[in-house]
């Protein structure tokens, strides 16, 4: 990669940056989650001892409850990333973590990387008073200092949503989009040298809130779009419609070099792998992956793999994706992003009966969420999706918990295997068997660092 401009508080390519990411790669924050297991407790953030040579390795060290019950905390993000190079002022000090089905948003302070407090709550009142938007999902930092949230509902559950600005000061500043022409929401992603935001769409949270009913899909309610937004002028440009084979396109990925123009989609339902780029002027959209589904015995429909969490590495050359009920994680090349190679197969779980054991523990339910090393070389995964959806898929997470894996990938040869030396069993928590969601490093990591 070349050309970057590094932030202050971003991650960088330099050794005694890398140095000091490296020290900061030994913990890692997790959402942890009561919300929909049957336990009165609050939601938590987590934080997780990564570092081989210490006492407390593959152990949660530390516990930061919500003052509240039932927020379904979910996607999380920070106040700062290598967007703010150009201001020294700016730190990654603070994690902005949403409550998906609460729509209020905590506010932590990590200055204390392995004890963070919280700093402030933004009541989910305020935000429909000010905005008319809930359900927050996707937290990205800005280079002005704002934070934007992308918003999946408005105060009555219903679709599209929008784009939640916070100030520097955590102070709800409005919404981004001047106009919409979306059908849903769900994920985004800017790159500001080629002035583009991207985004996807999933459904209204009053459809996918109460569980998945295949009814939902043949009605329309949920989403098949890709948008691309001018960045500087806040509007939809262009709308591509992936159809019927590219249902729920969930996490969308840039390229980290922030040059390209090359991103990926991954289509949960339809099980597969859109490629966007811009080589006319105008953005392209092509499906590059198909994860074919399967029939299970008992199933309605063959069931599809359902592709949940999908990421680049930081060297661009690598992208991963969980299928969460087949069981699976893969890892390809996509040096060439047309044509991306299968590299690497693990399986973590699933309904197709090929889930391993770690330490001589089963795995239950499928690999979701993912979060990988900036060298590449480890990739963290944990198994929830969504309360309903988990209750209905793997009905068995609720008293089993989570767990977080790490898988050890080969990023010269390829491939992908479970480091049996790790495991983080979310199923001995204090307050009974929670489950964990979205990852974070303290110093930045592959699905939050935007280079401008």
């Amino acid at each position: 990669m070349s050309n970057h401009n590094h932030a202050c508080c971003g991650p960088g390519y330099a050794s005694p940056a890398a140095a000091i990411q490296a020290e900061r790669e030994k913990l890692l924050y997790t959402i942890a989650l009561y919300t929909g297991t049957g336990i009165e407790e609050p939601d938590y953030l987590a934080t997780i001892d990564v570092d081989p040579n210490s006492p407390t390795y593959s152990q949660v060290i530390h516990r930061l409850p919500m003052p509240y019950i039932g927020d379904e905390l979910h996607h999380f993000g920070w106040n700062a990333c290598s967007s703010c190079h150009g201001d020294a002022s700016k730190s990654r000090r603070f994690l902005v973590v949403p409550g998906q089905r609460s729509s209020r948003i905590y506010i932590i302070d990590v200055a204390e990387e392995r004890s963070p407090k919280l700093h402030k709550v933004i009541e989910p009142e305020e935000i429909i008073q000010k905005t008319n938007l809930t359900a927050p999902h996707t937290v990205h930092c800005l280079a002005d200092g704002h934070v934007m949230i992308s918003m999946l509902g408005d105060s009555e559950g219903n679709a599209p949503g929008g784009f939640l600005l916070l100030n520097a000061d955590f102070e709800i500043a409005g919404r981004w989009e001047l106009s919409s022409g979306m059908n849903f929401n769900y994920d985004f992603w800017y790159q500001p040298r080629h002035n583009v935001m991207v985004s996807s769409e999933w459904g209204a949270p009053k459809t996918y809130y109460p569980g998945f009913d295949l009814d939902d899909v043949t009605n329309g309610n949920y989403g098949h779009h890709l948008h691309f937004w001018d960045w500087s002028q806040h509007k939809i440009i262009q709308s591509v419609d992936l159809g019927q084979e590219g249902l729920i396109p969930l996490e969308v990925r840039f390229h980290h070099d922030p040059d390209s123009t090359h991103g990926f989609v991954g289509a949960a339902l339809s099980s597969n792998v859109w490629h966007w780029h811009k080589p006319n002027g105008q953005w392209q959209v092509e499906k590059v992956i198909d994860v074919p589904p399967v029939e299970i015995e008992g199933w309605a429909i063959p069931v599809p793999s359902l592709i949940t969490d999908i990421l680049v590495s930081m060297s661009d050359r690598h992208l991963y994706f969980s299928n969460w009920l087949h069981g699976d994680i893969r890892q390809y090349d996509i040096s060439d992003p047309s044509h991306p190679k299968l590299t690497g197969q693990v399986w973590c779980g699933g309904l197709l009966g090929k889930g391993s054991e770690v330490q001589g523990r089963k795995l239950q339910g499928g690999p979701q969420m993912l979060q990988l090393s900036l060298d590449g070389k480890r990739l963290y995964v944990t198994n929830s999706l969504f309360s309903t959806w988990d209750n209905q898929f793997y009905p068995d997470l609720a008293k089993s918990g989570s767990y977080m894996l790490q898988i050890d990938c080969d990023t010269e040869n390829g491939g992908l295997k479970i480091n049996e030396d790790f495991y983080v069993d979310f199923g001995k928590e204090p307050a009974g068997p929670a489950r964990a969601h979205e990852m974070r490093y303290p110093g930045g990591d592959c699905t939050s660092d935007i280079w401008i």
